[in-house]
């Protein structure tokens, strides 16, 4: 759900009905798939009492339904780019901690926004995730996807059709191409196959 959706997002209690039934989709989804987490609001703009109230909601609603060691869905919400860190609030009830790259031009700030986030009081040793991140550069010698893995972040790159650009561009404008189809494709999945020690096998 993203929070700019609704301005005036004051959780009344109807409004749980739509993650209840998200998590309980998910849950079925479990028969088929177990590496599954939860992320019931992006881009919050705090950590109001509704926002933890509904990453405790789906923890506590999954609880003993799934067959891993948490025995639950693991949850958690992203915070809202441009370099912001989780509060600690949110640190102390995610599962995982979510941040944007997305507004962050210098790697040596995604580096930073690591150590940050394990800095936090309420830091437990989650993993660290950036799930989205909008730059590229992935020929240079240092960028955001190195700089996160560097730090033992995961990262995950933000690859949409940028204006003026066609068809073949973007994972994550529609429609989509799937395969690796423009320079910006390649470039990132090279990256991984040089960090990996793999030899990448997919073609456009």
């Amino acid at each position: 759900m993203l929070a700019s959706s609704n301005p005036r997002f004051s959780f009344p209690p109807q409004s749980k009905t739509t993650p209840r039934a998200i998590s309980d989709w998910l849950l079925f989804c479990t028969s088929s798939f177990r590496r599954l987490s939860a992320q019931p609001l992006n881009l919050p703009q705090s950590d109001r009492k509704p926002l933890l109230e509904l990453i405790q909601l789906v923890q506590e609603r999954s609880a003993g339904k799934v067959a891993t060691p948490a025995g639950r869905l693991l949850v958690s919400a992203s915070t809202s780019g441009g370099g912001s860190i989780p509060t600690d609030n949110m640190a102390a009830a995610a599962d995982f901690l979510l941040v944007h790259g997305n507004g962050v031009g210098e790697p040596d700030r995604i580096r930073q926004i690591v150590e940050e986030c394990r800095r936090l009081p309420g830091y437990r040793g989650q993993p660290i995730l950036f799930n989205e991140d909008d730059h590229f550069e992935f020929e240079a010698d240092d960028n955001n996807m190195l700089a996160a893995i560097s730090r033992y972040a995961s990262w995950g790159c933000f690859d949409h059709r940028l204006s003026g650009e066609g068809y073949d561009e973007g994972y994550q404008s529609v429609p989509v191409n799937w395969g690796i189809s423009s320079a910006r494709k390649r470039g990132f999945f090279d990256l991984v196959a040089n960090v990996t020690g793999s030899t990448p096998t997919c073609s456009g």
